[in-house]
């Protein structure tokens, strides 16, 4: 199968991905530059105001460390995104965005959660689960890059490796990719097999394996085909003389 039309490098796999980063550096380096705090608009379960923490706080870091962490992987996973699974990457980076932020906001401590963590948390759930059950080649080697580079992420949706660092996003993020794995449509990259009795216009009677059999469904052998051999006419040759008389003047010379 030629996977052209569903894998196809365009400029969107990494304009969006330097998108959101700038978005995100561009966000920290305003809050360190006019000394600002922009925590508090982060997630804060439970509360109406901490609502608004869904939208924006995968574009709020505490310090430098932790957007750093955050910038490589993102920037990764979303062009990984979008490049296998281009027709519904949009609908998994916002969709992502969301549902992550309101489990966060429904199971998570009464503390401010911020960073881009959910997000990568779903995409790492989404293109590993989705290239399982794909079972699609290529898909497949991209789960076990994902699994290779970011499988130690797996620790840290659990509550006791860091209480430091927000685990509930962590958790919610890769609950949220693993269901998006489940619902969302991709194409079907493996091309069924179809043999020749399953064609429309298939005709038993053509076939050479069904010749074997009578109607009864009893195994025959068929006769051999009768070799004809042709007989090739004897070929005729015909010789034509022409006498012509020797006079003086076609004499040679001596």
């Amino acid at each position: 199968m030629n996977d052209q039309h569903h894998f196809k490098f365009t400029p969107s796999v990494w304009i969006v991905p330097v998108f959101l980063v700038l978005v995100i550096w561009s966000v920290f380096l305003a809050e360190d530059r006019f000394n600002l705090d922009w925590t508090k608009h982060g997630i804060y379960p439970r509360t109406w105001q901490g609502l608004q923490g869904v939208l924006l706080s995968p574009f709020l870091h505490g310090d430098l460390n932790h957007i750093a962490n955050n910038t490589f992987p993102l920037f990764i996973l979303t062009a990984a995104l979008i490049y296998f699974y281009r027709d519904i990457s949009l609908k998994v980076l916002v969709y992502g965005i969301v549902f992550s932020g309101l489990i966060t906001w429904v199971i998570g401590r009464e503390a401010y959660h911020i960073g881009a963590s959910g997000l990568i948390y779903v995409l790492v759930s989404f293109i590993f689960f989705k290239g399982m059950m794909t079972q699609y080649y290529r898909l497949m080697a991209l789960s076990l890059t994902v699994v290779m580079l970011y499988g130690g992420m797996i620790w840290y949706v659990f509550p006791e490796v860091d209480r430091q660092i927000s685990w509930e996003g962590h958790l919610a993020g890769f609950l949220t990719g693993f269901v998006f794995a489940a619902i969302f449509k991709t194409p079907d990259y493996k091309k069924a097999i179809q043999y020749e009795w399953e064609k429309p216009d298939f005709n038993p009677e053509d076939d050479m394996f069904m010749k074997h059999f009578d109607e009864n469904g009893n195994f025959v052998n068929t006769p051999e085909p009768e070799e004809i051999e042709e007989e090739i006419p004897p070929t005729t040759v015909n010789y034509v003389y022409i006498y012509k008389a020797v006079t003086d003047d076609n004499k040679s010379a001596e």
